[in-house]
């Protein structure tokens, strides 16, 4: 057999931990990554050099996203992806698909998580809900997000008579009108904000298990 000396580590496959000092389950997979849903990227400047899987809660700590106070989503959004930052837990050894191991003391950046963000363009939710509720009968609502010709015919006919503003006032506050742009409204990032979910083909649907 092999002699063993006090630094020596049984070989392991290319990619995967080296653990030591980790509660028991904790592990974590390192090396370059294969899919944006399973391994951290990275921001674009950023060399491809270290890269860590996401794991579970006791193996790595993200940093809260950095929020511009201008749009409320996290900075440097692009693309509708933003990245924060992610620290491997203290004593982890990681060895990439190069044979090169990486060892982290919980101070260095492990990978770049990316998260989601929205694309805005400057209308404020809670400006274009005030205008629609005060001024919606002269379509103040309508001219601020973008929609000249529906808000002259709203202030021409006194917001239909009332009963176009009300329309346009329940859905702007569900955020079913939104800005004519595309472009999604400046929240509060930890505000309240509404999500629509959708069901595509492309949609992953777990498979239904009973007990």
């Amino acid at each position: 057999g092999r002699r063993r000396s006090p630094v020596w580590r049984p070989p392991v496959p290319a990619g995967r931990l080296l653990p030591r000092l980790l509660p028991p389950g904790s592990w974590v997979s390192c090396g370059s990554y294969q899919s944006p849903r399973d391994l951290g990227e990275l921001p674009p400047g950023v060399p491809k050099k270290h890269l860590s899987a996401r794991t579970s809660k006791w193996d790595n700590i993200c940093k809260d996203p950095k929020i511009n106070d201008a749009t409320q989503e996290p900075v440097n959004c692009t693309n509708y992806t933003a990245y924060v930052q992610c620290f491997p837990a203290p004593n982890i050894i990681c060895k990439d698909f190069g044979g090169n191991e990486t060892h982290f003391t919980g101070s260095e950046v492990g990978f770049f998580k990316p998260i989601s963000c929205r694309n805005v363009n400057g209308y404020s939710y809670k400006v274009a809900v005030a205008l629609s509720l005060f001024l919606g009968w002269l379509g103040a609502d309508r001219f601020y997000l973008g929609y000249p010709a529906l808000g002259l015919l709203k202030f021409c006919t006194v917001g239909f008579c009332g009963i176009g503003s009300l329309i346009d006032f329940i859905l702007i506050s569900m955020q079913i009108v939104g800005p004519s742009d595309g472009s999604s409204y400046i929240i509060d990032y930890y505000g309240t904000r509404l999500t629509r979910l959708s069901i595509t083909n492309e949609t992953f649907r777990k498979t239904q298990s009973y007990p």
